[in-house]
Protein backbone atom coordinates (compact mmCIF):
# COMPACT_ATOMS: atom_id res chain seq x y z
CA UNK A 1 0.00 0.00 0.00
CA UNK A 2 1.36 3.28 -1.36
CA UNK A 3 1.70 6.11 1.48
CA UNK A 4 0.04 9.29 0.27
CA UNK A 5 1.74 13.01 1.09
CA UNK A 6 -0.82 14.86 3.55
CA UNK A 7 -2.24 17.76 2.15
CA UNK A 8 -3.04 21.40 3.44
CA UNK A 9 -4.80 24.66 2.05
CA UNK A 10 -1.43 26.38 1.76
CA UNK A 11 0.05 23.54 -0.95
CA UNK A 12 -3.19 24.99 -3.20
CA UNK A 13 -2.02 28.17 -2.89
CA UNK A 14 -4.43 29.73 0.23
CA UNK A 15 -2.45 30.86 3.36
CA UNK A 16 -4.67 31.39 6.19
CA UNK A 17 -1.59 32.15 8.35
CA UNK A 18 -0.42 35.28 5.97
CA UNK A 19 -4.15 36.74 6.35
CA UNK A 20 -4.27 36.66 9.66
CA UNK A 21 -1.39 38.62 9.51
CA UNK A 22 -2.64 41.07 7.20
CA UNK A 23 -5.86 42.00 9.21
CA UNK A 24 -2.57 42.46 12.20
CA UNK A 25 -0.69 45.08 9.86
CA UNK A 26 -4.32 46.87 9.07
CA UNK A 27 -5.83 47.31 12.39
CA UNK A 28 -4.27 50.78 13.24
CA UNK A 29 -4.74 51.96 9.85
CA UNK A 30 -8.64 50.41 9.85
CA UNK A 31 -8.98 51.96 13.26
CA UNK A 32 -7.75 55.20 12.70
CA UNK A 33 -11.05 56.18 10.66
CA UNK A 34 -13.44 55.42 12.92
CA UNK A 35 -16.03 57.77 13.63
CA UNK A 36 -18.59 57.75 16.60
CA UNK A 37 -20.91 55.20 16.47
CA UNK A 38 -18.44 52.16 15.41
CA UNK A 39 -19.17 49.58 18.09
CA UNK A 40 -16.93 46.71 17.40
CA UNK A 41 -13.30 46.35 15.85
CA UNK A 42 -12.06 44.43 13.03
CA UNK A 43 -12.08 40.97 13.52
CA UNK A 44 -15.73 40.06 13.97
CA UNK A 45 -18.43 38.47 11.41
CA UNK A 46 -19.54 41.83 10.78
CA UNK A 47 -19.51 45.84 11.62
CA UNK A 48 -21.81 47.20 14.11
CA UNK A 49 -22.99 51.13 13.60
CA UNK A 50 -25.12 53.07 15.49
CA UNK A 51 -27.35 55.61 14.43
CA UNK A 52 -27.67 59.25 16.05
CA UNK A 53 -31.30 59.22 16.87
CA UNK A 54 -30.33 62.86 18.31
CA UNK A 55 -29.30 63.97 14.94
CA UNK A 56 -31.69 62.64 12.68
CA UNK A 57 -35.38 62.35 12.74
CA UNK A 58 -37.09 60.44 9.94
CA UNK A 59 -33.10 58.83 8.38
CA UNK A 60 -32.85 57.14 4.87
CA UNK A 61 -29.69 54.73 4.70
CA UNK A 62 -27.86 54.92 1.34
CA UNK A 63 -25.82 52.79 -0.50
CA UNK A 64 -23.27 52.50 -3.52
CA UNK A 65 -21.00 50.10 -4.42
CA UNK A 66 -18.06 50.46 -6.83
CA UNK A 67 -14.34 49.69 -8.26
CA UNK A 68 -11.30 51.47 -9.45
CA UNK A 69 -11.40 49.44 -12.96
CA UNK A 70 -8.32 49.17 -15.58
CA UNK A 71 -6.53 51.99 -13.45
CA UNK A 72 -5.63 48.76 -11.61
CA UNK A 73 -3.58 47.56 -14.33
CA UNK A 74 -1.52 50.73 -14.30
CA UNK A 75 -0.73 50.39 -10.73
CA UNK A 76 0.76 47.44 -11.00
CA UNK A 77 2.76 48.89 -14.18
CA UNK A 78 4.33 51.51 -11.86
CA UNK A 79 4.39 49.21 -9.00
CA UNK A 80 2.60 51.64 -6.56
CA UNK A 81 -0.32 50.54 -5.07
CA UNK A 82 -0.72 53.40 -2.02
CA UNK A 83 -3.47 55.72 -3.38
CA UNK A 84 -5.55 53.44 -5.69
CA UNK A 85 -7.57 52.83 -2.26
CA UNK A 86 -8.32 56.43 -2.40
CA UNK A 87 -10.03 56.26 -5.85
CA UNK A 88 -11.60 53.05 -4.56
CA UNK A 89 -13.30 55.17 -1.84
CA UNK A 90 -13.89 57.86 -4.14
CA UNK A 91 -16.23 56.33 -6.58
CA UNK A 92 -18.08 55.46 -4.45
CA UNK A 93 -18.36 58.43 -1.55
CA UNK A 94 -19.06 60.94 -4.00
CA UNK A 95 -21.62 58.84 -5.70
CA UNK A 96 -23.74 59.37 -2.30
CA UNK A 97 -22.81 62.86 -1.94
CA UNK A 98 -24.65 63.91 -4.47
CA UNK A 99 -27.90 62.97 -3.44
CA UNK A 100 -26.85 64.70 0.25
CA UNK A 101 -25.68 61.79 2.16
CA UNK A 102 -23.18 61.72 4.99
CA UNK A 103 -20.82 58.77 4.57
CA UNK A 104 -21.20 56.78 7.32
CA UNK A 105 -19.02 52.99 7.03
CA UNK A 106 -17.09 51.58 4.57
CA UNK A 107 -16.32 48.19 3.22
CA UNK A 108 -13.48 46.66 0.99
CA UNK A 109 -13.21 43.40 -0.67
CA UNK A 110 -10.13 42.74 -1.78
CA UNK A 111 -8.90 39.52 -4.38
CA UNK A 112 -5.98 38.36 -5.52
CA UNK A 113 -4.02 35.19 -6.38
CA UNK A 114 -1.74 34.94 -3.96
CA UNK A 115 -1.56 37.35 -0.71
CA UNK A 116 1.28 39.71 -0.83
CA UNK A 117 1.32 41.09 2.36
CA UNK A 118 3.06 44.39 1.34
CA UNK A 119 0.72 45.27 -1.72
CA UNK A 120 -2.52 44.75 0.09
CA UNK A 121 -1.01 46.75 3.54
CA UNK A 122 -0.71 49.70 0.78
CA UNK A 123 -3.77 49.13 -0.94
CA UNK A 124 -5.58 49.49 2.64
CA UNK A 125 -3.27 51.95 3.69
CA UNK A 126 -5.16 54.16 0.42
CA UNK A 127 -8.67 52.74 1.55
CA UNK A 128 -8.14 54.27 4.98
CA UNK A 129 -6.38 57.87 3.61
CA UNK A 130 -9.87 57.71 1.57
CA UNK A 131 -12.17 56.96 4.33
CA UNK A 132 -10.10 59.77 6.55
CA UNK A 133 -11.18 62.03 3.68
CA UNK A 134 -14.47 61.50 3.87
CA UNK A 135 -14.41 61.20 7.25
CA UNK A 136 -16.02 57.66 6.74
CA UNK A 137 -15.32 54.60 9.10
CA UNK A 138 -13.85 51.44 7.53
CA UNK A 139 -15.29 49.06 9.41
CA UNK A 140 -14.05 45.95 7.60
CA UNK A 141 -13.47 43.74 4.37
CA UNK A 142 -12.94 40.58 2.75
CA UNK A 143 -9.42 39.61 1.75
CA UNK A 144 -10.18 36.61 -1.12
CA UNK A 145 -6.84 34.43 -1.99
CA UNK A 146 -8.30 33.00 -5.31
CA UNK A 147 -5.30 31.17 -7.01
CA UNK A 148 -5.96 29.87 -10.49
CA UNK A 149 -9.01 32.75 -11.06
CA UNK A 150 -6.00 35.32 -11.05
CA UNK A 151 -2.34 34.87 -11.23
CA UNK A 152 0.10 35.70 -8.68
CA UNK A 153 0.41 39.82 -8.46
CA UNK A 154 -3.28 40.37 -9.85
CA UNK A 155 -5.85 41.81 -7.73
CA UNK A 156 -9.56 43.20 -7.85
CA UNK A 157 -11.11 45.84 -5.60
CA UNK A 158 -14.22 46.72 -4.81
CA UNK A 159 -16.33 48.75 -2.07
CA UNK A 160 -19.52 49.38 -0.48
CA UNK A 161 -20.12 52.73 1.79
CA UNK A 162 -23.73 53.18 3.33
CA UNK A 163 -24.51 57.09 4.05
CA UNK A 164 -27.33 58.52 6.04
CA UNK A 165 -29.74 61.46 5.03
CA UNK A 166 -33.09 63.23 6.14
CA UNK A 167 -35.70 62.01 4.16
CA UNK A 168 -36.13 65.63 3.44
CA UNK A 169 -33.32 66.31 2.53
CA UNK A 170 -32.33 64.08 -0.23
CA UNK A 171 -31.32 66.07 -3.65
CA UNK A 172 -32.83 63.95 -6.14
CA UNK A 173 -33.36 66.49 -8.96
CA UNK A 174 -36.76 66.88 -8.29
CA UNK A 175 -36.36 70.83 -7.52
CA UNK A 176 -34.41 71.78 -10.83
CA UNK A 177 -35.73 74.75 -12.34
CA UNK A 178 -35.53 76.52 -16.03
CA UNK A 179 -32.85 79.24 -15.23
CA UNK A 180 -30.72 76.54 -12.27
CA UNK A 181 -26.79 77.76 -12.90
CA UNK A 182 -24.52 75.23 -12.84
CA UNK A 183 -21.29 74.65 -11.49
CA UNK A 184 -18.29 72.22 -11.99
CA UNK A 185 -16.14 71.74 -9.35
CA UNK A 186 -12.49 70.87 -10.62
CA UNK A 187 -11.30 67.14 -11.27
CA UNK A 188 -7.56 66.26 -9.64
CA UNK A 189 -7.14 64.53 -13.29
CA UNK A 190 -8.84 61.40 -14.95
CA UNK A 191 -9.88 60.35 -11.48
CA UNK A 192 -11.06 56.61 -12.25
CA UNK A 193 -12.58 56.16 -15.75
CA UNK A 194 -11.56 55.65 -19.21
CA UNK A 195 -8.77 53.86 -18.58
CA UNK A 196 -9.24 50.93 -20.92
CA UNK A 197 -9.11 53.54 -23.84
CA UNK A 198 -6.26 55.71 -21.82
CA UNK A 199 -3.93 52.41 -22.14
CA UNK A 200 -4.64 51.57 -25.69
CA UNK A 201 -3.91 54.88 -26.60
CA UNK A 202 -0.98 55.02 -24.52
CA UNK A 203 0.65 51.72 -24.54
CA UNK A 204 -1.06 50.12 -27.49
CA UNK A 205 -0.83 52.59 -29.97
CA UNK A 206 1.85 55.68 -29.03
CA UNK A 207 3.90 52.56 -27.46
CA UNK A 208 4.72 54.81 -23.95
CA UNK A 209 5.58 53.23 -20.96
CA UNK A 210 4.66 54.45 -17.09
CA UNK A 211 8.15 55.67 -16.26
CA UNK A 212 8.54 57.86 -19.31
CA UNK A 213 8.79 61.63 -18.26
CA UNK A 214 5.91 63.89 -19.79
CA UNK A 215 7.00 67.27 -20.96
CA UNK A 216 3.17 68.05 -21.37
CA UNK A 217 2.66 67.41 -17.70
CA UNK A 218 5.47 67.81 -15.87
CA UNK A 219 5.63 64.41 -14.62
CA UNK A 220 5.75 61.23 -15.64
CA UNK A 221 3.29 59.23 -17.32
CA UNK A 222 2.39 57.28 -14.44
CA UNK A 223 2.40 59.60 -12.29
CA UNK A 224 0.03 61.45 -14.07
CA UNK A 225 -2.45 58.51 -14.83
CA UNK A 226 -2.38 57.61 -10.91
CA UNK A 227 -3.05 60.93 -9.63
CA UNK A 228 -5.80 59.82 -7.00
CA UNK A 229 -9.80 60.51 -7.60
CA UNK A 230 -10.64 64.05 -5.27
CA UNK A 231 -13.19 63.38 -3.03
CA UNK A 232 -16.16 66.07 -2.80
CA UNK A 233 -17.69 65.12 0.90
CA UNK A 234 -16.49 67.65 2.98
CA UNK A 235 -16.51 70.91 1.08
CA UNK A 236 -20.52 69.87 -0.37
CA UNK A 237 -21.27 69.09 3.43
CA UNK A 238 -20.10 71.99 4.30
CA UNK A 239 -21.87 74.00 1.71
CA UNK A 240 -25.16 72.11 2.23
CA UNK A 241 -25.61 73.71 6.08
CA UNK A 242 -25.67 77.46 4.34
CA UNK A 243 -27.51 76.85 1.01
CA UNK A 244 -29.93 74.98 -0.99
CA UNK A 245 -28.42 72.31 -3.68
CA UNK A 246 -31.30 71.25 -6.09
CA UNK A 247 -29.23 68.56 -7.66
CA UNK A 248 -25.96 67.50 -7.75
CA UNK A 249 -24.23 64.89 -10.67
CA UNK A 250 -21.15 62.84 -10.09
CA UNK A 251 -18.71 62.86 -13.48
CA UNK A 252 -17.86 59.30 -13.69
CA UNK A 253 -18.22 56.94 -16.61
CA UNK A 254 -20.75 58.90 -19.20
CA UNK A 255 -19.03 61.65 -18.93
CA UNK A 256 -21.34 64.76 -19.55
CA UNK A 257 -23.56 63.12 -22.13
CA UNK A 258 -25.00 59.94 -19.95
CA UNK A 259 -24.74 61.54 -16.25
CA UNK A 260 -26.21 64.86 -16.77
CA UNK A 261 -29.65 63.46 -17.55
CA UNK A 262 -30.00 61.09 -14.59
CA UNK A 263 -30.92 64.16 -12.69
CA UNK A 264 -32.62 66.49 -14.69
CA UNK A 265 -36.56 65.86 -14.78
CA UNK A 266 -38.04 65.89 -17.77
CA UNK A 267 -38.52 68.33 -19.98
CA UNK A 268 -35.21 70.01 -19.16
CA UNK A 269 -31.77 69.97 -20.77
CA UNK A 270 -28.15 70.91 -19.20
CA UNK A 271 -26.52 73.29 -21.80
CA UNK A 272 -22.65 73.47 -20.71
CA UNK A 273 -20.15 76.06 -21.89
CA UNK A 274 -16.75 73.79 -22.26
CA UNK A 275 -15.04 76.93 -22.57
CA UNK A 276 -15.78 78.21 -19.46
CA UNK A 277 -12.86 75.84 -17.46
CA UNK A 278 -9.25 75.22 -17.41
CA UNK A 279 -9.24 71.27 -18.75
CA UNK A 280 -5.94 69.47 -17.09
CA UNK A 281 -3.45 68.78 -20.20
CA UNK A 282 -4.08 65.11 -19.88
CA UNK A 283 -7.27 65.34 -21.46
CA UNK A 284 -6.04 67.67 -24.30
CA UNK A 285 -3.24 64.84 -24.98
CA UNK A 286 -5.21 62.39 -25.23
CA UNK A 287 -7.71 63.68 -27.59
CA UNK A 288 -5.05 64.63 -29.84
CA UNK A 289 -2.53 61.87 -29.78
CA UNK A 290 -5.60 59.66 -29.66
CA UNK A 291 -7.32 61.53 -32.44
CA UNK A 292 -10.57 60.86 -30.23
CA UNK A 293 -13.92 62.86 -31.56
CA UNK A 294 -14.89 65.34 -28.94
CA UNK A 295 -18.02 64.15 -28.41
CA UNK A 296 -16.63 60.39 -27.23
CA UNK A 297 -14.27 62.47 -24.96
CA UNK A 298 -17.33 63.85 -23.29
CA UNK A 299 -18.71 60.65 -23.04
CA UNK A 300 -16.25 59.31 -22.02
CA UNK A 301 -14.05 61.23 -19.54
CA UNK A 302 -14.73 63.94 -17.12
CA UNK A 303 -12.92 66.63 -18.79
CA UNK A 304 -12.01 68.30 -15.68
CA UNK A 305 -14.84 68.57 -14.07
CA UNK A 306 -15.80 65.80 -11.59
CA UNK A 307 -18.95 67.02 -9.75
CA UNK A 308 -21.58 69.48 -11.35
CA UNK A 309 -23.93 71.16 -8.72
CA UNK A 310 -26.98 72.95 -10.18
CA UNK A 311 -28.74 75.98 -7.83
CA UNK A 312 -30.42 78.68 -8.20
CA UNK A 313 -29.38 81.47 -10.38
CA UNK A 314 -29.47 83.87 -7.61
CA UNK A 315 -27.55 81.88 -5.16
CA UNK A 316 -24.54 80.59 -7.94
CA UNK A 317 -22.33 83.16 -7.25
CA UNK A 318 -22.45 83.08 -3.43
CA UNK A 319 -22.11 79.19 -3.28
CA UNK A 320 -19.21 78.84 -5.80
CA UNK A 321 -17.35 81.65 -3.86
CA UNK A 322 -18.24 79.10 -0.62
CA UNK A 323 -16.92 75.96 -2.63
CA UNK A 324 -13.48 77.97 -3.18
CA UNK A 325 -13.14 79.56 0.31
CA UNK A 326 -13.76 75.16 0.96
CA UNK A 327 -10.72 74.14 -1.36
CA UNK A 328 -12.31 73.52 -4.73
CA UNK A 329 -11.97 74.84 -7.33
CA UNK A 330 -15.02 76.02 -8.99
CA UNK A 331 -16.55 78.18 -11.74
CA UNK A 332 -20.29 78.75 -13.09
CA UNK A 333 -20.40 76.16 -16.39
CA UNK A 334 -23.40 76.09 -17.92
CA UNK A 335 -27.02 76.37 -17.09
CA UNK A 336 -30.43 74.56 -16.91
CA UNK A 337 -33.25 75.65 -20.03
CA UNK A 338 -36.92 73.87 -20.54
CA UNK A 339 -36.68 71.82 -23.43
CA UNK A 340 -40.70 71.98 -24.21
CA UNK A 341 -40.50 67.62 -24.63
CA UNK A 342 -40.30 64.73 -22.12
CA UNK A 343 -36.87 63.66 -23.02
CA UNK A 344 -33.85 65.61 -21.45
CA UNK A 345 -30.36 66.41 -23.47
CA UNK A 346 -27.68 67.44 -22.68
CA UNK A 347 -25.95 70.82 -24.98
CA UNK A 348 -22.33 71.02 -25.13
CA UNK A 349 -21.21 74.60 -26.61
CA UNK A 350 -17.53 74.44 -27.93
Amino acid sequence: MTKTQSSRYSDAGVDIDKGNEFVHRIKKEVASTHRPGVLNDLGGFSSLIAIDTNKYSNPVLVNSTDGVGTKLAVAHLCGKHDTIGIDLVAMCVNDIIVGGATPLSFLDYFAVGRLDLDIATEVVKGIAEGCRQARCSLVGGETAEMPGLYNNNDYDLAGFVTGIVERDAIIDGSDVRDGDMIIGLASSGLHSNGFSLVRKVCFEELGLTVDQHMDEFNSTLGEELLKPTRIYVQSVLNVLKHYPINGMIHNTGGGFIDNIPRILPKGYKAVIDTNSWNRPPVFDFLENKGKIPSDEMYRTFNMGIGLMVIVAENKANDIAHHFNAAGEEACIIGKIASKGEDENEVELLF
